[in-house]
């Protein structure tokens, strides 16, 4: 009769949070995504072919505030750090090609951006519950931090600083 309890204890709080860990995105710390994209303007951007850099990949959308008030100091930092830093911005946007187009002019980068295909979106990392969304990949090619909200150049290089206590061999941005 005990264990019948207790089982059906365990099988209650099971269900009770069964929606908030369904909710909850794959575990990508750690991965090792393949991501292989065609970029906006025709160019294509191989997250294998950037092994040895750090690589930030952000998610973010053209009607999201906070993605637009990161993305200068975001092509700054990625500029000011080219030898050893490549970048992907991911647009989640349901736009046009034209309208991204006229978008992208008012608003450069210094990195590779493709527009998602909101309809097959890329495998390789999670859907974004917010936005913006930042994954940092290291050298190795596995995610060592994910950000939500806004990043800057204070936060990426204290996490780039934290995983090179374990890997002195990576490089400094």
């Amino acid at each position: 009769m005990k264990r019948i309890n207790v089982l059906v204890f365990v099988l209650f709080v099971a269900s009770a949070f069964a929606p908030v860990l369904a909710a909850q995105p794959p575990a990508v710390q750690g991965s090792m995504p393949v991501l292989d994209l065609r970029t906006f303007g025709g160019g294509h951007f191989d997250l294998a072919a950037e092994r040895g850099k750090w690589v930030v990949l952000n998610q973010w959308a053209t009607w999201c505030g906070p993605c637009l008030q990161e993305m200068p100091a975001l092509s700054a930092w990625v500029r000011a750090h080219g030898a050893h830093v490549a970048a992907l911005g991911l647009a989640y946007d349901g736009i046009s090609s034209r309208d991204f187009a006229k978008f992208m002019q008012a608003h450069p980068v210094s990195y590779p951006v493709a527009l998602v295909n909101l309809e097959n979106p890329p495998k390789a990392l999670p859907e974004p519950a917010d936005l913006p969304s930042t994954f940092l990949v290291a050298p190795d090619g596995r995610v060592v931090r994910h950000f939500v909200g806004p990043v800057n150049a204070g936060r990426l290089d204290a996490a780039i600083d934290a995983a090179r206590v374990l890997h002195k061999n990576w490089p400094a941005p």
